[in-house]
């Protein structure tokens, strides 16, 4: 498995911008129709800590729900929300790997929040996922959209240069890790879907010293952080360079330092 795909993830740095990763999921949620089960059995793919997915048992509250992450580390932050719910429904989470996940039972929805650009060739994968889908139920996932922006291409950039190459080459995640959007909306339909596919930038504003920084070190720099973990000096050497690139893209203001973040949501309901 490619490297981009499998970095050891820090819950606890994850977390520090909670509110700004979760508002996506609650925009995704929103667009999402009223399901064929009751109470609802829904898989959420790419769970993390299981934060978000607590969002889907206030929509739900009696439904049964599993998330399903690859990591460990995000898995054991579980642990609090696992069990029966106030709506009497429940949360139960699971290791899997979406490069090969295969659904065993049906759902009314499976939904992913920022994890499908980790999972190459999840496209192809759609038809599969969707078979699993109760009639009327729904298909729904965002993905960040920005792998052109300062944030990744600096990264990559660094990351090629002669220094770091070497060391670093394949790590990070390739520039088609995200479909343009009108793909994943040909693909949906294709399938049979009523596909809602559209895109939001937002303008995060982060608080705090080089916030930029400490918001990759979260998520698009971990299989950095991963690959050069058994070398401190040669991590932090990376980090710093980094952040001079960073501060001189994303300049601080009074009131914070602005992040404008695209992110791409699909919604596609089944025929019932």
């Amino acid at each position: 498995m490619p490297a981009a795909t499998t970095p050891t993830w820090d819950p606890g740095q994850y977390l520090r911008h909670a509110e700004h990763r979760a508002r996506p999921f609650a925009e995704l949620l929103a667009r999402v129709p009223a399901l064929p089960g009751d109470p609802a059995r829904i898989a959420d793919l790419g769970c993390g800590p299981g934060n978000v997915t607590t969002q889907l048992a206030e929509r739900w509250p009696a439904a049964h729900i599993t998330g399903y992450d690859n990591s460990a580390e995000m898995l054991a932050r579980t642990d609090e929300y696992a069990g029966p719910t106030a709506g009497g429904g429940r949360f139960d989470f699971a290791h899997a790997d979406l490069t090969d996940w295969a659904p065993t039972r049906t759902y009314d929805l499976i939904v992913s929040n920022a994890a499908l650009q980790w999972v190459p060739g999840h496209l192809e994968a759609f038809g599969s996922w969707l078979d699993a889908v109760a009639p009327g139920g729904t298909f729904a996932f965002q993905v960040p959209n920005n792998i052109d922006a300062p944030l990744h291409a600096l990264m990559r950039e660094l990351a090629a240069s002669a220094r770091w190459r070497d060391r670093l080459a394949g790590v990070l995640r390739r520039e088609d890790s995200v479909h343009p959007p009108l793909l994943y909306l040909d693909r949906l339909a294709t399938l049979g879907c009523e596909a809602d596919v559209w895109e939001t930038t937002y303008m995060q504003l982060l608080q705090g010293e080089d916030a930029v920084l400490d918001w990759s070190k979260g998520t698009g720099m971990r299989p950095v952080l991963t690959a050069l973990a058994d070398d401190p000096e040669a991590r932090d050497a990376f980090v710093d360079e980094y952040r001079d690139l960073l501060r001189k893209a994303y300049p601080t203001a009074p009131y914070g330092t602005v992040l404008p973040f695209r992110r791409l949501f699909a919604v596609a309901r089944k025929a019932a």
